[in-house]
């Protein structure tokens, strides 16, 4: 019988960033259902189906193109939202934010210097805070209305450097609150027609009523 080889080392490093991150989701998992985290999701889906305003996603670097990412998936879910840049905000992007809005901020380490602009103006104008963070004692975290902890888990980098495990579990529960909002809302897949018709989503839901020919 001749032994499996052993994959090269940079496939060997792969495999296990692909273990690494499973481990991460797990955690994540176990935390929504046997710790707090449960009770800050069903509070923030609240908070987000509640608002008469819109979602603002902020985040810098990785935590930030996520951020760009959620704002996104919420848009197309029935809840509008953008992404403000941190740092844009203190030049004037901070406009575009009024009372009725809800902030949704991502940091891991929840020390982001560049949303130190944006939680300022949230508690002075009264617009409610949601964290993203694994910093359970940070600055963000004790900011937020509703704090999201996540996990800290290992980084799929051999390093433990590159954001990598973070930002996939920050992509998840970010994800996972959209999909409760859109439940609460009781978007249906209808609605999701009406605000995407183009593409192959769009093609998959369209009437027959659409594409067929009216007999003269």
């Amino acid at each position: 019988m001749t032994d499996t080889p052993l994959p090269k080392p940079a496939l060997a490093a792969a495999l296990h960033a692909i273990e690494i991150t499973r481990t991460g989701v797990t955690a994540l998992e176990e935390a929504a259902l046997h710790g707090s985290l449960g009770g800050d999701i069903d509070k923030a889906i609240g908070i987000i189906a509640e608002s008469k305003g819109r979602l603002i996603v902020t985040g810098i670097g990785k935590s930030g193109h996520i951020a760009r990412k959620l704002a996104a998936t919420f848009s197309s879910t029935g809840t509008p939202a953008y992404y403000v840049h941190p740092t844009e905000a203190g030049h004037g992007d901070l406009g575009m934010v009024d009372g009725s809005d809800v902030i949704m901020a991502l940091s891991w380490s929840g020390e982001t210097t560049e949303l130190a602009v944006v939680l300022a103006f949230a508690k002075r104008f009264d617009v409610p805070v949601i964290a993203l963070t694994a910093g359970a004692d940070s600055t963000l975290a004790a900011a937020a209305d509703v704090a999201l902890i996540l996990p800290r888990v290992r980084e799929a980098c051999p390093h433990n450097l590159a954001p990598t495990t973070s930002t996939v579990l920050q992509l998840a529960i970010g994800d996972a609150i959209a999909m409760g909002v859109m439940v609460r809302k009781g978007f249906s897949e209808n609605d999701f027609h009406i605000v995407h018709p183009g593409g192959k989503l769009g093609s998959q839901l369209r009437r027959v009523s659409e594409i067929m020919h009216a007999e003269r």
